[in-house]
């Protein structure tokens, strides 16, 4: 297949600086030597488990070299490997009136992953319902930080997003656009989450150490060059 013999490399911008990329889920020999990783290989999905569950459902697949929720109902997904302090790219798609999310410092302690872990909002911003409210649209820290309009596409094109946490400090990339850049709980942080949704959620964000999951929303969504490097 194309995306397997392609070797060009290619520069691409992501946030303020400008890495050789090789591709589609493959890593550069540049990517290597700074200790990029690959969380998808564009063959498989062995990397990635179902919340609370060791399988992976079906409905999440690898189609044509892409990881796609083909359909609603194959669940909240994460990685089996918890990371600390790392930066974190993707490429992300989501199908028209669509909603998903990416999620950070994930864990297994509550109901949900979304429990305590941070979001990352992936949606189309021009027909899902959810997009009333500033901080519920694409590249936005949910129901926190809103992310700038220059940050947006619409819904079935590609957006990259780039995302770096070190001791706690937070920054956010979509599309080469900074959306974020905060200390979580730190004072603005702790108000943010006090004016929020998660005021009363116990746990939200205080854990060191998590998951990066992706949401199963019911929308269809696609997924590609997830790659990851431990600071």
């Amino acid at each position: 297949m194309l995306h397997k013999i392609k070797m060009a490399i290619v520069a691409i911008s992501i946030g303020a600086s400008s890495v050789a990329f090789a591709a589609d889920n493959q890593l550069s020999a540049q990517e290597k030597s700074a200790g990029w990783q690959l969380l998808f290989n564009g063959e498989d999905m062995s990397q990635w488990r179902n919340f609370k569950s060791d399988t992976l459902n079906p409905q999440w697949r690898v189609l044509e070299g892409i990881m796609t929720l083909s359909a609603k109902g194959g669940g909240d997904i994460l990685t089996k490997k918890r990371y600390q302090n790392f930066e974190l790219v993707l490429d992300w798609k989501i199908a028209k009136a669509g909603n998903s999310g990416i999620f950070i410092l994930a864990d297994e302690l509550g109901g949900a992953i979304y429990s305590h872990a941070p979001e990352i909002q992936i949606l189309d911003n021009e027909r899902h319902s959810d997009n009333k409210i500033d901080s519920h649209l694409s590249g936005s820290i949910y129901d926190l930080l809103a992310s700038p309009s220059t940050a947006h596409k619409p819904a079935g094109e590609w957006n990259r997003v780039r995302i770096k946490l070190n001791n706690k400090h937070l920054e956010v990339w979509q599309n080469g656009v900074s959306t974020t850049s905060i200390v979580i709980g730190s004072t603005s942080w702790n108000a943010l989450v006090k004016n929020s949704k998660f005021a009363t959620w116990q746990g939200f964000a205080e854990g060191n150490a998590g998951h990066i999951g992706l949401q199963d929303h019911g929308d269809q969504v696609w997924f590609k060059n997830l790659k990851i490097r431990e600071l």
